[in-house]
């Protein structure tokens, strides 16, 4: 006898944990896609590699995503909510809302979560027209543009890009470039060396009146 069950048949193995589901599969290839764009930028990246970083066939992910620029949209979309954002960052002396902004960013792209999705969409904006949409886009309609709106200032948009590109300068020399010693310098050092650069920006004169050059 072999035991309890059918004679002969050796018994079924217990199984461990559930089999993935659809949302496991998709969170694996968002993940595999993020560390992708992340490390080689747009151009750099292949659908069969984010597949093998996920652990899935490649037709799986066309099925999921479609194209690979319709899988970086939906992968490269940055986790910020405005509504929590923007009041968090206007509390506080208004002298030093321009610290505060740099160290949010800071912030952003030093957390493992979200440090992917902000180097695969700098990556990947010079060469992709998705992605460069993406980041102007950021630039335009995101926590910046909502801040800038907010002071009782002309010229919110004009005002906005300038501080997105100050920071998208920044994030290019620290974490892509990796400058020294910039790349390896204290968030506070940095925060505090850029950020009354950021308050100009925002809230200080952009034109010389006295020779006549307007914003």
């Amino acid at each position: 006898m072999s035991g309890p069950g059918r004679p002969g048949r050796p018994a079924r193995p217990a199984r461990t944990g559930r089999r993935p589901g659809v949302s496991d599969t998709r969170e694996r290839i968002l993940a595999g896609a993020r560390a992708g764009f992340g490390e080689a930028g747009f151009d750099g990246t292949t659908i069969r590699g984010i597949a093998a970083r996920a652990g899935v066939d490649p037709a799986l992910v066309h099925h999921y995503f479609g194209t690979k620029q319709q899988l970086f949209v939906a992968a490269m979309e940055l986790p910020v909510d405005l509504d929590t954002a923007v009041p968090a960052l206007l509390a506080g002396p208004p002298r030093e809302l321009g610290y505060r902004i740099v160290r949010f960013v800071l912030e952003l792209w030093g957390a493992p979560q979200t440090q992917p999705l902000m180097l695969g969409v700098v990556r990947s904006a010079a060469s992709d027209p998705v992605a460069a949409g993406l980041l102007r886009r950021t630039l335009a309609e995101g926590p910046f543009a909502a801040i800038a709106k907010t002071i009782d200032r002309p010229d919110a948009e004009l005002r906005a890009t300038l501080v997105g590109s100050q920071l998208v300068g920044l994030a290019m020399a620290r974490y892509i470039v990796g400058a020294e010693p910039l790349a390896s310098a204290p968030d506070e050092v940095v925060a505090r060396a850029v950020g009354p650069t950021i308050q100009r920006y925002l809230a200080g004169e952009l034109a010389d009146e006295e020779r006549g050059i307007h914003a």
